[in-house]
């Protein structure tokens, strides 16, 4: 069983059990959160998709920590102007188990 969910801009395939950093959302370290936009469920039988999303369906995660992601290096350069600029970015992530699939 598995599904596929929007959250933050992304889409995440979750199946029970697994964990996944999702962009950083404001929820306490083993909160239970519930996200409610499922794409798509497939439940060993058949796929389920939405238009756009399936009512009723949810998936419960449950929050393990927020971290900082590797750093990703970004550089701007003009030839022949004396231009270069060096900056680096840590994208922000919330980790969390994935406990429970519900469907319609």
């Amino acid at each position: 069983m598995y599904a596929i969910v929007r959250t933050g801009g992304f889409q995440f395939q979750m199946e029970p059990g697994t964990v996944v950093n999702l962009p950083n959302f404001p929820a306490e370290i083993g909160d239970t959160v519930e996200l409610g936009e499922v794409l798509l469920a497939f439940d060993d039988q058949e796929v389920k998709v939405g238009t756009p999303t399936l009512a009723g369906a949810s998936v419960t995660v449950e929050v393990l920590r927020h971290g900082r992601g590797k750093k990703v290096i970004i550089g701007k350069h003009k030839r022949r102007k004396h231009y270069h600029r060096k900056a680096g970015h840590r994208q922000d992530f919330t980790q969390v188990k994935v406990n429970a699939i519900t469907l319609p």
